[in-house]
This record gives structure tokens, C-alpha cells and sequence, in this order.
């Protein structure tokens, strides 16, 4: 099966190595499994960290970082 997936910023870091970086499932199911793109620690389920993204409090930096690099792959400029 190809490799279907996307990485996405989230607020909070890696437990383990404190990257804030994931990589997840181009389809996006609410079921998918969500991992760490730095040491493949498991982060949790898509549906939980889509949640965290609209819920986790953050500073006006850290929103514009996200929103910055979470938008990167969704432009349609080639």
C-alpha cells in the first residue's frame, strides 16, 4: 500500500522527543492513528488531536505558526 500521509503542526509536543510535528493520514478518518514524524510516538487518534487543535489554549504566536504551516499543503498554487 503507498504511503498516504501528511504532516500537520500541533500545539503541543511530543512527550517523547518534543517535536511538534505529526503525521497523519492523507484520508483523515476519525479513527486514524496519528504519529510523531520525529520518533514515531504514537500521538492519538485524528478525531482527539483535531479536537486539541480547536481547543488547546495558545499564544497568538503559536497560532499564527500553525496556521502558517498547517495551510502550507493546502494551497492550490502550483
Amino acid at each position: 500500500m503507498d504511503d498516504l500521509s501528511e504532516e500537520m503542526r500541533m500545539p503541543t509536543p511530543c512527550p517523547e522527543c518534543g517535536n511538534h510535528r505529526v503525521r497523519l493520514s492523507e484520508v483523515r478518518n476519525p479513527d486514524d492513528k496519528v504519529f510523531c514524524s520525529s520518533c514515531n510516538t504514537f500521538r492519538g487518534l485524528y478525531s482527539e488531536l483535531q479536537q486539541e487543535l480547536q481547543e488547546k489554549p495558545k499564544s497568538n504566536a503559536e497560532a499564527l505558526i500553525e496556521k502558517a504551516v498547517n495551510q502550507k499543503g493546502k494551497r492550490s498554487d502550483p
